[in-house]
């Protein structure tokens, strides 16, 4: 797969369970300080000792001052693509424009169920998820009012509004073939996670993306490639096969591969047990190197 020339970003993925907030929101400025780009906050509401997603991403805003912060990724089915895209909008007026939209088409139906929301097939839930983005473009438009009327989601003449500080991105944590084609078509970036779609597999489901992005008429490179990577940095170690579990020397090398051999192009760490050394070796040392290295190969490529 080609290097698509984004700018890299590097950011943190971190437990969101109520009894840890303390630890978190020091993650979070640690991230800040240190220089990372993102917090990646994962939603699922129906995960009894994690926070509410939207509330702990006010917070973690509130707490600091130039990282942003994404759902990775909001749960659709249990929250409404017009209220959604207001909470979206809200938060990106409210940090000054350091928010970005994760979104899933929902997953873990039986607990989904269990809070009153739908227990969608595949073949709904991918319905569902390319109708929540036209709403949610529909409602950051700007628009005196707007109409919308598909199956899944309706809207009869709201007000959109506001309107968010910036033209903030939605990002699909998507991994079927028809919303891999979708995302390519029509989203702003594509999240798959390393303990789901390992790097043997990216090739093939990003060249989904890009086929699709070229028969509409857009630039592949439009797409953001935003990886949650698992894994440890340790100080020595990590026998063959072991993706991501060695010393930093191994985590620049293979995240270098992954930004020039698969256009991947942000990477969210989800560091073991939140550790904060993890993060401080990660932003301080893995990242400035990784980003060294693609500038250097660019500007040998560019000749």
């Amino acid at each position: 797969m080609p290097d698509y020339g984004q700018d890299l970003r590097f950011g943190v993925f971190p437990t969101p369970d109520a009894d840890r907030l303390a630890e978190t929101v020091e993650l979070a400025g640690l991230a800040d300080r240190a220089g990372l780009d993102l917090i990646g906050v994962q939603d699922h509401p129906y995960q009894r000792r994690h926070l509410d997603t939207w509330a702990l991403m006010a917070t973690l805003l509130a707490r600091t001052e130039r990282i942003r912060v994404f759902p990775d990724v909001a749960n659709l089915p249990l929250r409404p693509p017009a209220v959604l895209a207001k909470a979206a909008a809200s938060l990106d007026v409210l940090s000054g424009g350091r928010f970005e939209l994760g979104l899933g088409a929902g997953g873990f139906w039986t607990a989904i169920g269990a809070m009153g929301g739908p227990a969608r097939t595949p073949g709904e839930a991918a319905g569902a998820l390319r109708e929540a983005v036209d709403v949610i473009r529909l409602m950051w438009s700007g628009e005196r009012s707007v109409r919308y009327d598909g199956r899944h989601y309706r809207l009869a003449g709201v007000k959109p509004g506001p309107a968010p500080a910036h033209p903030v991105g939605i990002w699909l944590g998507v991994l079927g073939p028809r919303l891999l084609e979708f995302t390519g078509r029509a989203a702003d970036g594509w999240v798959p996670s390393s303990s789901y779609v390992p790097p043997e597999r990216l090739a093939e489901m990003s060249d989904r993306i890009d086929t699709a992005a070229r028969e509409a008429g857009r630039d592949p490179a439009a797409v953001r490639r935003v990886y949650n990577v698992m894994g440890e940095i340790t100080a020595t170690g990590g026998g063959p096969g072991a993706f991501l579990h060695g010393p930093p020397e191994r985590w620049i090398d293979e995240l270098t591969a992954l930004a020039l051999d698969h256009g991947m192009d942000t990477f969210v760490f989800a560091p073991p047990g939140d550790d904060p050394a993890q993060v401080e070796v990660f932003a301080a040392e893995v990242a400035p190197a990784v980003r060294d290295n693609v500038a250097r190969h660019r500007r040998a490529a560019a000749g």
